[in-house]
C-alpha cells in the first residue's frame, strides 16, 4: 500500500487503530492465562483397586493384561503400569497433538471390549480429563476441636462436593484423615466351637445390610408401600446380626466378635507445616481451561463453602497458583512501562519532541494487541514463555518505531513538508524495517524444530515472538506515517 494512500483515507487507518485497541483489548481478557506451559503428552490414566490382594496378584491379573490390550489403542505410544497392594495404575501415552477426549474415548471402547476378562471383583475407572498441569489449588481443612474423621466427613462430604460443582474443575483429590468404621474382629475358638465358618460371617453382615421392598398394602382404600428396614447404622445393629442357628439358638456377630470403632486402613498421612496430621484437597483443572479464571470460581466458591462450616473448622491456602500467573503478568506490564518511559525519554533527548513519543508508544500497544488477538485465535495461553517472547520481541519492535520517526524528522530538517517528509521517510526505511524485523523473526523458527518436551517448551516462545514481529512489521508502516502526520508538529488528532 502506498504511504500517500495511508495519509488520504487517514480516517479509515485511525477506525482500524480503535478497532484493533477494542478487539485487542477484549482478546487480552479472554486469552486464558496460566503461569507454566502445559508440557504433560496426552494421557489416560486406568486405575484399578482390588482390595485384598498382593502387588504380584495385580500385577499378574490385572496390570499385566490391561497393559497388553491398551498397547492395540490407535495412536498410542507408550504404556506404563504399576502395581501396589490392592491398587493398579496404567499410563496410556498417546502421540503429542492427539485430542484428550478422543483419547479417552479410544481406551474407554477398549475397556469395555475387555471388561470380562478382568478379574470381576476388581473396581476399573479411568481417571479425570487433567494434565500433568492441572494441579491450581490446595486447601487444607485444621480444627483444634474435631478429629481426623470429622475433618474427613467434611472435606469428602461436603467441600468436595461443592468444589466439584466449579465450572472448569475436572477433580477434587482428597488427602490425609481417615474414614470411621466398624470393625469385626473375630474369635477363632468361637468360630470353630459353634462350626461358623468366615463366609458364613461375611455373608450374613451383607445380607442383614440392605433394605428390601414389598410391594403395597390396600387397606380401606389406601395403599400404603411395603418396605424392609435394614440398613446397619450403629455398633449395636451389626453386634445382633444373627450369623447361624446352633440348637435352636441364634448365634449373633457379638457372640462369635468384637465390633470396635476403628480408623479405616491408609496408605498415607497429610502433614501441614509440621503441625500433624491434617486434611487437605487437592482442586484438578480440566483440559484446556482457563487457569487463573478456575481459580477465581474456586475461590469464590470456597467463600460460600466457609460459611456453612462449623466455627472451629478453618480452611487455610496451602498453594495458590494464580499468584505465580498474577506475577507473571505483572512482570509483563511492567516491562511494556519500564519500555514506553524509555522510548519518551530517548525521543525527548535525541529528538527534543515528546509527541513523537506518543506514536511510537501508541504503535507499541497497537502491535501488543493485535499479538493477543492472534494468539487467542491460536488457542496460545499466556505464560511465562509465551509472555517471555513478547517481552523479548519489544525492544525490536520500539527500534522499528523509532528508526521511522528519526527519518521523518530528518527529512524535517532538510526543509521537507510534514506529508512529503513522512512519504520520503516511509519509502527510503520502511522496506528494510518490515524485512529487518522479518528476518529476526524468521531466525527462531528453527527451535520449532525440537521435539519432546523442549520443543513444547519453546514453542510458545517461539510463536508470540514472531506474532509480534510480523504484527509490528505491519503495523509500523500503516500506523506510524498516520499518527505522524497527526502528532509530529503536535495537530490536534482528527
Amino acid at each position: 500500500m502506498k504511504v500517500e494512500a495511508l495519509l488520504r483515507y487517514r480516517f479509515l487507518v485511525l477506525v482500524l487503530l480503535a478497532f484493533l485497541t477494542f478487539y485487542g483489548y477484549n482478546s487480552l481478557k479472554n486469552t486464558p492465562l496460566d503461569a507454566i506451559p502445559d508440557l504433560s503428552p496426552t494421557q489416560v490414566i486406568i486405575y484399578s483397586k482390588w482390595i485384598g490382594q498382593s502387588p504380584s496378584v495385580i500385577e499378574d491379573q490385572l496390570t499385566y493384561p490391561l497393559v497388553s490390550y491398551m498397547l492395540g489403542v490407535p495412536k498410542v505410544k507408550t504404556v506404563r503400569g504399576y502395581s501396589t497392594s490392592d491398587f493398579s495404575l496404567v499410563f496410556v501415552i498417546f502421540e503429542d497433538g492427539t485430542d484428550p477426549y478422543w483419547a479417552r474415548s479410544r481406551v474407554l471402547e477398549k475397556l469395555s471390549s475387555v471388561r470380562n476378562q478382568l478379574p470381576r471383583d476388581a473396581e476399573i475407572e479411568i481417571g479425570p480429563d487433567a494434565t500433568g498441569v492441572g494441579w491450581v489449588y490446595m486447601y487444607a481443612l485444621v480444627s483444634k476441636r474435631r478429629t481426623l474423621d470429622e475433618l474427613w466427613s467434611l472435606q469428602n462430604f461436603y467441600v468436595k462436593y461443592a468444589l466439584l460443582s466449579v465450572d472448569g474443575v475436572a477433580e477434587v483429590a482428597s488427602i490425609g484423615g481417615f474414614e470411621k468404621e466398624l470393625r469385626v474382629i473375630l474369635i477363632p475358638q468361637k468360630l470353630y466351637y459353634y462350626g461358623i465358618t468366615l463366609k458364613d460371617v461375611i455373608n450374613a453382615i451383607r445380607d442383614s445390610n440392605l433394605e428390601v421392598g414389598g410391594k403395597y398394602l390396600e387397606v380401606s382404600e389406601r395403599e400404603y408401600l411395603i418396605r424392609f428396614r435394614g440398613y446397619i447404622k450403629s455398633k449395636k445393629d451389626l453386634e445382633e446380626v444373627v450369623v447361624k442357628e446352633v440348637k435352636g439358638k441364634p448365634i449373633t456377630i457379638k457372640d462369635i466378635a468384637k465390633v470396635v470403632w476403628l480408623p479405616s486402613y491408609r496408605m498415607g498421612v497429610g502433614d501441614l507445616n509440621g503441625q500433624g496430621d491434617t486434611v487437605a484437597g487437592i482442586v484438578i483443572m480440566r483440559y484446556g481451561e482457563n487457569a487463573y479464571q478456575v481459580i477465581k470460581r474456586v475461590k469464590e466458591k470456597l467463600k460460600e463453602v466457609k460459611r456453612g462450616l462449623p466455627k472451629d473448622v478453618k480452611l487455610i491456602t496451602v498453594y495458590d497458583r494464580s499468584y505465580l500467573i498474577e506475577r507473571s503478568v505483572d512482570n509483563l506490564k511492567e516491562k511494556i512501562l519500564e519500555e514506553s518511559l524509555l522510548v519518551i525519554l530517548i525521543i525527548s533527548i535525541f529528538l527534543l519532541h515528546p509527541q513523537s513519543s506518543l506514536v511510537v508508544i501508541i504503535f507499541l500497544i497497537a502491535s501488543l494487541l493485535l499479538t493477543f488477538s492472534l494468539m487467542l485465535h491460536l488457542k496460545i495461553t499466556s505464560n511465562i514463555m509465551s509472555l517471555g517472547g513478547i517481552a523479548i520481541a519489544i525492544g525490536t519492535m520500539v527500534d522499528a518505531g523509532i528508526v521511522l520517526i528519526e527519518g521523518i524528522h530528518k527529512k524535517l530538517e532538510e526543509g521537507k513538508g510534514l506529508k512529503e517528509a513522512i512519504v520520503q521517510s516511509t519509502q527510503e526505511v520502511g522496506k528494510p524495517i518490515f524485512f529487518a524485523l522479518l528476518i529476526v523473526a524468521v531466525s527462531f523458527l528453527p527451535l520449532l524444530a525440537l521435539k519432546g518436551q523442549a520443543g513444547k517448551l519453546f514453542k510458545p516462545l517461539v510463536i508470540t515472538k514472531t506474532l509480534s514481529m510480523l504484527c509490528a512489521s505491519a503495523l509500523s508502516l500503516i500506523l506510524v506515517p498516520v499518527l505522524s502526520y497527526y502528532l509530529i508538529r503536535g495537530k490536534p488528532l482528527g
